[in-house]
């Protein structure tokens, strides 16, 4: 019983085309999941700056509720909060809210001004107990920009500067 013709071969398989469409499609999903994986700058840096704002406004609260002055020190690395107690002096908190933190690779903060003046020494808030610090500063991450912002009633907000490029 035969059930093909004489002198055809009834081999099945898949053919160059076939092959050929089912590895674009493989790539396809590979650079869609590779870009997921991987998010851009300015997802990076936002992220990084939400953290950051929270924070902010954390280490702000702290000091009202405890009636104890918290410091946050950025550098080129990242950042840390300190606090001022009655017998030691600034102690680095380590707690985990808290904690010092690191910039994502080639981030940086800059441009610091508080009231709307630039600091005396650095990269550094002080939160005291009594009342809320108006101040702003920049982020960057490769062509990505962000401004962290606080307002004179404590409220901490990041926008996007009206320079940062799309």
């Amino acid at each position: 019983m035969l059930t093909s013709a004489p002198g055809t071969c009834s081999r099945r398989g898949f053919t160059l085309i076939e092959l050929l469409v089912v590895l674009l499609v493989m790539g396809l999903i590979a650079g869609m999941v590779g870009a997921l994986v991987r998010p851009d700058d300015r997802a990076v840096l936002r992220v990084e700056a939400e953290r950051l704002s929270e924070l902010l406004d954390l280490a702000a609260t702290e000091a009202r509720l405890t009636g104890m002055t918290v410091a946050w020190v950025a550098d080129a690395a990242g950042y840390r909060f300190w606090q001022l107690r009655d017998d030691t002096g600034w102690t680095e908190v380590r707690e985990d809210s808290l904690r010092a933190r690191s910039l994502p690779p080639g981030a940086a903060i800059s441009d610091l001004r508080i009231e709307a003046m630039l600091p005396a020494d650095g990269m550094r808030l002080e939160f005291g107990p009594h009342g809320s610090l108006a101040y702003d500063f920049k982020m960057s991450l490769g062509e990505a920009r962000y401004a962290v912002a606080a307002s004179p009633l404590g409220e901490v907000r990041i926008h996007e500067p009206p320079h940062a490029s799309r």
